[in-house]
């Protein structure tokens, strides 16, 4: 059993979740939003420091195109090649990598420029904290989140663990049955398309799934789920 601890971790739409308990939390985070601007979708994720080279490297980038200061970081972009199979198209998005002092942002953009780029992430308000970055979305400019913002996080023996603020929606989801009482909330099972097991737990504060991942026993969940707290930090 680990020494219990406590983390905090802020999603890009600045809010922050903190997570106590005996459990292994030492595993950074990443964070996923969503945000309409000009009338397009575009997916950032946030993570680590090393998350831009991680990717590059996963999508065959050598080195990166352009690299320039931008909001107290550097921007780096590199145009990628991409097969869609279904539609027998290649697309050439450009991979978009904002560096700061401790966490990276990063996202793909589609038919779009270097100076594309620019004018998008101006409209953002990148901010960096100690326990991560926080966007502020210009609405004058037409830039709007498309809704809460996740934090994503690897927990040793329990799984994958997605938080987010709840919604009406996701609520109105749950079954009508009382599920299995944890710390703060309750435990909901259900089953996945390809068979494997999820959990949801619920609280006031936080809305969260879990997928057991390869060293977690589903049956053990509920257990484990007992030893953690979740909640939005003060």
């Amino acid at each position: 059993m680990a020494e219990p601890s406590t983390v905090t971790h802020r999603a890009l739409d600045g809010v922050a979740y903190t997570l106590s308990g005996d459990l292994d939390l030492t595993r950074p985070a990443t964070s996923v939003a969503e945000v309409v601007a000009a009338g397009r979708v575009h997916e950032f994720t946030m993570g680590i420091d090393s998350l831009g080279d991680d990717l590059a490297a996963a999508l065959g980038i050598d080195e990166f195109d352009s690299e320039l200061s931008f909001n107290d970081g550097v921007l780096r972009t590199a145009v990628t090649t991409e097969y869609d199979p279904q539609t027998q198209l290649v697309e050439h998005p450009l991979l978009v990598v904002w560096q700061g002092k401790h966490h990276c942002l990063v996202t793909r953009l589609y038919r779009a420029s270097v100076s594309d780029a620019l004018g998008l992430l101006r409209t953002l308000g990148i901010r960096e904290e100690a326990d991560g970055l926080s966007l502020t979305p210009d609405a004058s400019a037409g830039t709007v989140f498309a809704g809460p913002a996740t934090i994503i996080k690897e927990v040793p023996r329990l799984g994958l663990l997605e938080m987010a603020a709840p919604t009406a929606e996701q609520t109105a989801q749950l079954p009508p049955w009382k599920g299995v009482p944890v710390s703060g909330g309750e435990l909901y099972r259900d089953t996945l398309a390809d068979g494997r097991p999820f959990f949801v737990l619920s609280t006031q504060e936080v809305w969260a799934t879990l997928v057991p991942l390869a060293d977690a026993e589903a049956d053990d969940v509920p257990t484990l789920a007992e030893r953690l707290t979740l909640r939005l930090a003060e």
